[in-house]
Parts: C-alpha cells; sequence; structure tokens
C-alpha cells in the first residue's frame, strides 16, 4: 500500500468512528471524494445530500447524480428556490449567510434521518482564501474532513482518480452567485443569464470558464473568463462572432474578454487590495 493508499484510509477510518453521516455533496471534486470515503467506511448509513437552488446551475446537479449513482451512496435533492434576504443583498460576506441557510437545511433534514454529523468538502488549501462561509460551518458544527486530513486540492484529485471518480480532472467550480459583484442585487434572472451565458461557452468546447454580470444601466456586460491555456482559441473570428450573438440574445448589452483569464476569485478584486485574500468563484 503506498502513502496516498495510506492516507484514504485514516480518511475513511476517522469518518468511519462515526454513527452516522451526511455529507454535503455539491458535485464537485471535494465532496465527491468525500462521498466516496463516506461510503467505503459507513455504507449505508452514509448519505449525500445536494441543495437544489437558483445558485446551482442544472449541469452540477446532473453531475451530482452521476457520480453518486457511481459511488453507490443514497443521494437527497433538497429544494430551495427562495433566494434569502440576507443573500440577495449581495453583502461581501455573502457566502456567510447562504452557508448558514444551506448546511442548516441539511442539519435539519440530517435529523429527521437521526443523523447528527454533516460533512462538507473544505480542504487544506481552503484556509489560504477568503471565504466567510466557514465560519458559519464552524458556528454550525460541520465537519471538513478533508481540511482535518491536511489533504490539498492536489492531494484530492490524485486520490479521487486512483478511487475512479470521474470529477478527479473536473475545473473549479463555485455557486453562480460569485458571478455578481458585491452590492448588487442577486436575482433568479440575473443568475439564469449568467447559467445561460456560461453553458454557451461549454458547448464551445471550454472546460474552465466564467462570465462575470456586470450591471450597467440599461444593460448589463458579461465579462468572458477561461483558464489561461484556453485563452488562444478565442484568436478565431468567426467564434468571436457566433459567441457575442449567443450571449447578446440572452440578454447582454455587452460582451467582454478578460485578458488575463480565468482566476478564482476574481470578483474579490476590491477585497484583495483592502489586504483580504483571494475566495470562491
Amino acid at each position: 500500500m503506498n502513502t496516498r493508499d495510506e492516507r484514504y484510509q485514516r480518511l475513511c477510518a476517522a469518518i468511519g468512528e462515526k454513527e452516522s453521516v451526511a455529507v454535503a455533496f455539491s458535485g464537485g471534486v471535494d465532496s465527491a471524494l468525500v462521498c466516496a470515503a463516506a461510503f467505503d467506511a459507513l455504507g449505508d448509513r452514509a448519505i449525500a445530500v445536494t441543495i437544489v437552488s437558483p445558485m446551482l446551475p442544472a449541469r452540477e446537479i446532473t453531475d451530482a447524480k452521476r457520480v453518486t449513482d457511481l459511488i453507490g451512496i443514497e443521494h437527497v435533492l433538497l429544494q430551495s428556490p427562495a433566494i434569502e434576504d440576507d443573500v440577495a443583498g449581495n453583502p461581501v460576506d455573502r457566502c456567510y449567510y447562504c452557508k448558514k441557510h444551506e448546511f442548516g437545511a441539511i442539519i435539519d433534514y440530517a435529523k429527521t434521518r437521526r443523523i447528527s454529523v454533516v460533512l462538507d468538502g473544505s480542504n487544506a488549501d481552503d484556509e489560504g482564501d477568503y471565504r466567510p462561509g466557514m465560519r458559519a460551518l464552524a458556528e454550525l458544527g460541520v465537519i471538513s474532513p478533508l481540511r482535518e486530513a491536511r489533504f490539498a486540492k492536489l492531494d484530492v484529485r490524485a486520490l479521487s482518480k486512483e478511487r475512479g471518480l470521474p470529477t478527479w480532472d473536473k475545473p473549479a467550480f463555485a455557486c453562480l452567485a460569485s458571478r455578481i459583484p458585491y452590492g448588487e442585487i442577486i436575482d433568479v434572472e440575473k443568475l439564469s443569464a449568467v447559467e445561460r451565458a456560461e453553458a454557451v461557452l461549454t458547448e464551445a468546447g471550454f472546460r474552465q470558464a466564467r462570465v462575470r454580470r456586470h450591471g450597467m444601466q440599461g444593460g448589463a456586460l458579461a465579462r468572458i473568463e477561461v483558464a489561461p491555456e484556453e485563452r488562444k482559441l478565442f484568436f478565431d473570428t468567426a467564434l468571436l462572432d457566433a459567441l457575442s450573438e449567443k450571449i447578446k440574445k440572452i440578454g447582454f448589452i455587452y460582451v467582454a474578454f478578460e485578458l488575463s483569464g480565468y482566476a478564482t476569485g476574481s470578483m474579490n478584486a476590491a477585497l484583495c487590495a483592502g489586504g483580504r485574500g483571494g475566495g470562491n468563484g
């Protein structure tokens, strides 16, 4: 058994010490590995719970179902169609309020199943970012087994590949609210427009893409970010014309391209200037 195998077994053993667990599952790389480890450790005493809300694109729900089916873990979908006022107001600590609501709902559901332990997918790298949502997790008593085991993102991807999870090389993802500048009201219409615009980029072959929505008088600007190595694909006038036309049909007035490419937490630029770290998104 190699060192990585041993670390995975220790992760499973730590989770296996619990009577039963509910894993908050977004469909992403980190929480997928936690789901796999929880199922390996506890079998049917582990469940995965996904919050279905306007913040999460439909394609992520589809991916989440596919992964849980592969793992074999029971998958519960909790519907949350409304955006709470403290989240919709989009303050700089929006993630705190969002996590408070979402994980509160997961905890409440878990109690109906007589499950007292809720796990999430935060990893050790998350400690270096501006993530107000982690404060909510601490207040609610949510356990982060990857972070406790000191798994960095690279560890998670490597172990996911060995475990046979299709998420091992999945691009980073964050909720759609991260596409809206702090202070600008979040609503379902804006989130839907962002989701559809990003789907245009995905269909065009981009793996890592964001559409940041910047509100303007009489319309909105879509600022496209793609992975730095994918920027060269934009040196194609036919592609530029096609993307511009499709995204404008969604309702954007202008379509712009971020020259430096995708960067995690790029909407936090103003916060970074004030001394805070990066962040999700």
